[in-house]
This record gives C-alpha cells, sequence and structure tokens, in this order.
C-alpha cells in the first residue's frame, strides 16, 4: 500500500494550501482560492477572498521544470507584496487627528500626489531592496573570499566559504529584525499559518484547541525555501569564474532563475515524498525556522482559521500532492 492510500485511511494528506505572515494577519494560497485576514484595530477580523486563478487554466508553464519555479516565485512575491501592503494599511491605527498637525503645503501636496507618491516610494524601496540583497548575499561574500584567498589558498573551497558567509548573513538578518517587536509578532503569525496547515493535514476539526497542539515548524516553508536555495547556490557559483569581482556577480545574477528553479523542484520532491533524501533536504530550512516561527496566541490563530477556511476546496483530491 502506498504512503498516499496510508495517509487517506488515517485522514491525513499533504496540502498543497500554502501561506504567508503579514501585518497582523495572514495570507492562505489554495488550489482554488485565496485569502487573507487580518486583526483589525477594533478586535474584528477582515477577510477578502479571491480566485487563484481566474482564467480557470493550467498555464502551460507550470508543465516545464526549473521554468515553473521561476515564475511561480516571481508570483508569490507579487501577491505576497499586494496582501503584506494591504494588510499595513488594513491594520493601521493612525488617528484622523494627525492630518490637522500637518502642514498645509505638506497637506496640498499629498492631496494632490499621494498616490503617485506612495507607488514611487514603493518603486523606490523595491529597487532599494533588490540593491542591498545583490550587495549582502553576491558582492560582499564575493569580495570577502577575494580577499580571504589572498591570505589562505583557499582552492576549490572558495565557493563553500562563499556559502557559508551567505548562509551566516541570512542567519544574523533573521535574528537581528526578529528582535523588532511588529517583525516578532509578524513570526509568531508565521507559526499560526504552520500550525494551522498542519491540522488540515492531520484531519482535525480547525478550532484553535485543535491547532494549538500541532508543531510549527513545517518542511514546506518559504524559510526553507530561502536556505535551499542559498545551499543549491553554492553547487552553481562553484562553476562561475573567479577572475573578475563583478563578472562573477554579473553571473550569479544571470544564474539566479536556474537556482530559484532548481530549489523549488526540491521543495516540490520534498513535499511529494517522505523518505531519508527528503528529511535531508527539508532539515536546514527547519533548523531555520526557530528563528522565523514562533508560537501564535488564540487571537493569531482565530485569524489562520479565518484565511485557510475559504482555501479549502470541497474535493479534497485536488489539494493533494
Amino acid at each position: 500500500m502506498s504512503k498516499k492510500d496510508k495517509d487517506k485511511q488515517s485522514g491525513t494528506y499533504r496540502s498543497k494550501i500554502g501561506g504567508q505572515a503579514l501585518i497582523d494577519g495572514i495570507m492562505m494560497r489554495g488550489v482554488e482560492k485565496s485569502a487573507m485576514a487580518c486583526r483589525m484595530p477594533d478586535g474584528s477580523i477582515y477577510r477578502e477572498v479571491w480566485d487563484t486563478n481566474p482564467s480557470k487554466k493550467k498555464p502551460v508553464w507550470r508543465k516545464i521544470p526549473i521554468v515553473r519555479g521561476c515564475i511561480s516565485f516571481v508570483q508569490s512575491i507579487l501577491s505576497g507584496y499586494r496582501c503584506m501592503m494591504k494588510s499595513a494599511e488594513l491594520t493601521s491605527d493612525l488617528e484622523e487627528e494627525e492630518e490637522e498637525e500637518t502642514g498645509r503645503v505638506t497637506q496640498w501636496i499629498l492631496d494632490h500626489f499621494g498616490d503617485k507618491l506612495i507607488h514611487g516610494a514603493t518603486v523606490v524601496g523595491t529597487v532599494l531592496g533588490v540593491v542591498l540583497a545583490v550587495v549582502l548575499f553576491m558582492y560582499l561574500p564575493s569580495l570577502a573570499v577575494m580577499g580571504l584567498n589572498q591570505l589562505v589558498d583557499l582552492g576549490y573551497w572558495k565557493a563553500v566559504v562563499e556559502g557559508g558567509i551567505k548562509i551566516l548573513i541570512l542567519v544574523g538578518y533573521l535574528f537581528l529584525v526578529g528582535l523588532i517587536g511588529e517583525i516578532k509578532k509578524t513570526y509568531r503569525y508565521h507559526g499560526a499559518e504552520h500550525k494551522t496547515i498542519f491540522c488540515l493535514e492531520n484531519g482535525l476539526p480547525l478550532t484553535v484547541e485543535n491547532i494549538r497542539k500541532q508543531r510549527r515548524f513545517h518542511p514546506r516553508c518559504g524559510t526553507s525555501f530561502l536556505i535551499l536555495t542559498l545551499l543549491v547556490s553554492i553547487l552553481v557559483s562553484s562553476l562561475v569564474t573567479w577572475d573578475t569581482l563583478w563578472l562573477r556577480v554579473v553571473l550569479k545574477i544571470l544564474v539566479l532563475p536556474l537556482i530559484m528553479g532548481i530549489s523549488f523542484e526540491l521543495i516540490q520532491f520534498a513535499g511529494r515524498h517522505d523518505n531519508l533524501l527528503t528529511k535531508i533536504i527539508s532539515a536546514p530550512g527547519l533548523w531555520l525556522q526557530r528563528l522565523t516561527v514562533l508560537e501564535p496566541d488564540d487571537g493569531m490563530i482565530e485569524c489562520a482559521i479565518e484565511a485557510i477556511t475559504p482555501c479549502i476546496p470541497e474535493d479534497r483530491e485536488k489539494d493533494q500532492w
């Protein structure tokens, strides 16, 4: 009897539903429907539901390995960013009186150019974020390794040392931002998301009591994807020239879609199978989640229930790996 058949008998299965923690809320993405739920300043829960794939047709690119990973990643980033901005807007508890304190000239600018300013600030922030990522995870590690190689001949270990530096930067960054109050709260919503998906997969009713008992570390998590991408980049980057720093950085940017595509396929493989290899693939991500997935409170779990409920299809077969 296959594992899938055993899961059917026990009432457990591996769901395709994935999610993301937001500002005071959670977004869930299912095979048919997606939804976000946010805790409003007055204590109520706001929920928004939309079609995951409005065209109802499965795109051709989803059948192409590597390519589907790159496109899915970009789509997830765009969808997650939209929901994050929406949640920030919904849960903002700014008082109207603040508008009266704004200078007349400033208020006139906001009234006439507010949307354009916000859009411009978003674009600038995105560009700065990309530049920062390139500097932190591509330029600085390569520069450090090239400098270290002047002191000690690293030989074929250059890519490994560079990858180790990237991992240290990632772990340090996640730890430091986790000290910020709002980010720490988001990490707790992340925990509510994982526990709720586990509860669904274990075939239990979606109640606060049942969800509270679930594990918080999930192998198919975005944090796992991040660390897996860095590990894959060690292998791929070992084939990229070290002759010139700027050329190496440019080449690494060009092969980034390949790295993301391979990482996506590995996450998919880990989602469909349960064996020693998938445990090895999932292990680094499960360890890193100790920084990004914290225990939620009951109110956060309630948000997760609101977000996941519309995403569960009537035909559960559609939701199984």
